[in-house]
């Protein structure tokens, strides 16, 4: 999936994962937030995680994403939920993002461990950005509800080791030096919501730029990932978020 599809699909989305706004604000709860909270979301997108936990929480954060159209619509949230002052973002490769800096309470990476090569990789990135092992590390990852049959990873554009069973998850989790201690995962709804808000959104995009030069390519892609997901990944693949701290 080029950036573009991705922006286009995405663009009614404030969330661009498969979650409701009242699971982002539990994960804040367990998360236990405050003012004076500082933290880094890698691949943040439309920030919306950021923009909402400085407005009801009080937090400080700086988001990176390698996506203007992201970023600026980013900037326009913060200024919505008058939080500009509480957060920033940077336009950059998040998995080359300085990270050795050790100034923050939460990194996060929120669907995004392609960043990483994957979750392990992701993680160990993530950490050296932590003030300490009191932090906190927040990564969403899609699992396996069942293991699927094998035509299922190159229809899904996935290799066969890229995910794993939650139990899976939690080998690579510990592997990393890192102790799971809470998660949040989304469930059928939001994962339709997710999905099928992109099949109208790209329909709207083509009705409306048909001589565009992407035009044939994302119509290809969207009555493929459409099929896909209905045939496939709606019944095998789960998506949540992992709440882990580094082991002392």
């Amino acid at each position: 999936m080029s950036l573009r599809y991705h922006e286009i699909a995405e663009g009614t989305h404030r969330i661009l994962n498969p979650f409701s706004e009242e699971k982002l604000m539990l994960v804040a709860e367990i998360c236990r937030l405050h003012p004076g909270i500082n933290q880094l979301d890698l691949a943040c997108g439309k920030g919306e995680m950021l923009c909402q936990w400085a407005y009801r929480y009080g937090i400080n954060g700086v988001g990176v994403d390698i996506s203007r159209v992201f970023l600026s619509a980013a900037q326009e949230r913060a200024k919505e939920l008058d939080v500009a002052n509480k957060v920033s973002f940077v336009e950059g490769d998040a998995g080359t993002y300085p990270h050795d800096h050790r100034s923050f309470d939460v990194v996060s990476c929120i669907g995004a461990t392609w960043i990483g090569g994957g979750l392990v990789g992701t993680l160990k990135l993530m950490k050296p950005a932590l003030k300490d092992n009191n932090g906190l590390l927040l990564v969403g990852e899609p699992y396996w509800i069942e293991m699927p049959p094998p035509e299922v990873y190159p229809a899904a554009g996935v290799g066969e080791a890229e995910f794993a069973s939650l139990e899976g998850i939690l080998d690579r989790i510990e592997a990393t030096g890192c102790e799971l201690v809470e998660m949040v995962l989304a469930n059928q709804d939001t994962w339709d919501r997710y999905e099928a808000a992109q099949w109208m959104t790209v329909h709207d995009w083509l009705q409306q730029n048909p001589t565009d030069p992407d035009t044939a390519g994302l119509r290809d892609w969207i009555v493929h990932e459409r099929r896909v997901y209905l045939k496939y990944t709606r019944r095998y693949l789960g998506w949540g978020v992992f709440i882990l701290r580094p082991k002392a």
